[in-house]
C-alpha cells in the first residue's frame, strides 16, 4: 500500500443540486463521506486538490485521509461523476475505511521484461485482454498494482490469473476459470505478408495453367491443319 495522502474539504452547508450548483461555481465539487453505519457527511473539496489527486495513479485504490473541521475520515474514493462534454469532475463519494469490510476493487496489471519474450523480438503483439484484475480484499490491503513476468514467451502464448502472485488476504473475484489476461499474437504485418505470399503462388499457379492450357490448343491446332500431301 502507498501512503496515505490527506485531502482537506469543508463541510457543504446545504444538499440538493442548488447548494452542489453553488458549490461548483465557487470552485468547488461537492462530495459525500458515507458507510460504517455512521450518518453521511456532505462535503467540498476545491476542483485544483481533486484534479490532482485524480490526476495520479491508482486514486480509486489508495486510502486518502479527508480532513473536516480539524476531524479526519480515513475513506476510500468510489465513484466520480464526470461532466459528459468537458470531463470535469462533478461530484465525488467516499466510503469510510472498515477493517473487516471486504470490497472489490480493480487492480492494474503491469508487464515485465518485455525485451526477454522471443515472440515479441520477432515482432509479435502484446495484446492485453483485461488492463486491470478485480480482486476482493480489506481497503488496507489493496495491491498497488500485479506484474506479470513475460521472458520466454512466444507467439501464441497465453498469460493466465494463474500467473498473478497474489498477496495474503487477497482474491480473485472470478473464481471459476484461470481467465486470461494477455496473449502474445501474431503481429499484424506478418499476418498480411503471408497472405500476399498466398495470393501470389495462387497467381502463379494459375498462370502456369493457362500457358499449358495455351500449349495444348496449339498442338490440336497443328495437327488438324498438317498437310496430307503424301497421300495425294
Amino acid at each position: 500500500m502507498a501512503d496515505v495522502s490527506t485531502i482537506s474539504a469543508t463541510p457543504r452547508g446545504g444538499v440538493g443540486k442548488g447548494a452542489a450548483r453553488t458549490a461548483r461555481r465557487n470552485g468547488m465539487v461537492p462530495g459525500m463521506i458515507y458507510g460504517n453505519r455512521l450518518e453521511p457527511v456532505m462535503i467540498n473539496v476545491e476542483r485544483p486538490i481533486l484534479d490532482r489527486e485524480l490526476g495520479q495513479a491508482g486514486f480509486f485504490i489508495r486510502l486518502v485521509d479527508i480532513e473536516v473541521d480539524g476531524e479526519k475520515h480515513r475513506v476510500l474514493p468510489r465513484e466520480v461523476q464526470f461532466h459528459p462534454v468537458t470531463d470535469a469532475p462533478l461530484h465525488i463519494d467516499f466510503l469510510r475505511f472498515s477493517a473487516d469490510r471486504k470490497l472489490s476493487v480493480a487492480v492494474p496489471v503491469r508487464f515485465l521484461n518485455e525485451d526477454e519474450s522471443p515472440g515479441l523480438k520477432r515482432g509479435g503483439v502484446l495484446n492485453i485482454v483485461r488492463h486491470e484484475v478485480e480482486v476482493q480484499c480489506t481497503a488496507d490491503n489493496i495491491p498497488n498494482e500485479f506484474e506479470i513476468d513475460v521472458t520466454g514467451l512466444d507467439i501464441g502464448d497465453a498469460m493466465h490469473a494463474s500467473a498473478i502472485s497474489l498477496p495474503e488476504g487477497v482474491a480473485f473475484t472470478i473464481t471459476d476459470r484461470d481467465f486470461t489476461v494477455a496473449t502474445i499474437a501474431a503481429p499484424t504485418v506478418m499476418a498480411a505478408d503471408e497472405e500476399e505470399e498466398e495470393e501470389v503462388e495462387g497467381e502463379e499457379g494459375a498462370e502456369e495453367g493457362a500457358e499449358g492450357a495455351e500449349e495444348g490448343d496449339d498442338g490440336e491446332a497443328s495437327g488438324d491443319t498438317a498437310p496430307s500431301g503424301d497421300g495425294e
